[in-house]
């Protein structure tokens, strides 16, 4: 059984005491695919590491977070650009919008996703969507730019059936992480509606750690609360979960 973490930080601050064991821990639990997505420029360097120490294990993506996207974007787009044009990623990402912290960028945020997806087209990549209270901004988005070379992931799923279900049209799977195990998730009460073929697993480590460690430092192990959640919503045993959703992630990321 290979399990597959589609969205975990791992160069994050959070793991900068125990980073080489909460990576190992992953490992040693089959966890075995790690997929890193980018902030901006300044992680560049971490993530370049940490990929060429765990080259069988880790795989990243490059692009700006929406909530980084600030006066400067044009040169954190640039970068992007150019890390693109050297070096080999598995997606562009994460990118979307995220109305949560600032609103007033709203219209730079809609500007970098717009062309960050032109980005992952060019280089024939997926894309790793951030959205945050701004689906209908994301859909937005997504629907000039909707076609067979759009497709990836829409990350941290946490809308509703109807909006799962927009997402999917758009080529997307869901990226479904510890949110599902929370009481007030609400997600869990339809996930069984979306046919597994179309969903992903991840963390979102150090963020949204699953119960019962919800409001500690997440990590990739564990995903395994998260295989353990969906296999009682599908009914069907986490090592099939697993195999299932490690395929899907080999679909989108080609790896």
């Amino acid at each position: 059984m290979i399990i597959t973490d589609t969205h975990t930080h791992l160069y994050s601050e959070a793991f900068d005491d125990d980073r080489d064991a909460m990576i190992q821990r992953a490992i040693d639990k089959n966890v075995k695919r790690l997929f890193v997505p980018a902030i901006d420029s300044t992680y560049t360097q971490r993530m370049l590491a940490l990929e060429a120490k765990y080259s069988e294990n880790v795989f990243l993506m490059m692009g700006l977070h929406p909530t980084h996207v600030k006066e400067n974007y044009e040169v954190e787009l640039s970068h992007v650009a150019k890390m693109l044009e050297k070096h080999q990623f598995y997606a562009v990402g994460e990118i979307g919008i995220d109305l949560y912290w600032d609103k007033n960028t709203l219209g730079i945020q809609q500007e970098a996703f717009k062309r960050q997806i032109q980005m992952a087209k060019q280089y024939k990549l997926p894309i790793v969507i951030h959205c945050r209270e701004a689906f209908n901004e994301v859909f937005e988005v997504l629907e000039t730019e909707k076609g067979e070379a759009l497709y990836g992931i829409f990350h941290c799923f946490t809308g509703t059936l109807q909006q799962a279900k927009k997402a999917l049209s758009y080529n997307m799977k869901l990226g479904i992480g510890g949110v599902a195990t929370f009481k007030n998730g609400k997600i869990d009460q339809f996930l069984n509606e979306i046919n597994l073929k179309d969903i992903v697993l991840e963390t979102d480590a150090p963020y949204l750690a699953p119960k019962p460690y919800r409001g500690k430092r997440n990590e990739s192990v564990y995903i395994l609360k998260v295989l353990e959640k969906l296999s009682q919503i599908y009914s069907i045993s986490e090592e099939a979960i697993a195999n299932i959703t490690t395929e899907n992630s080999k679909a989108v990321f080609g790896v």
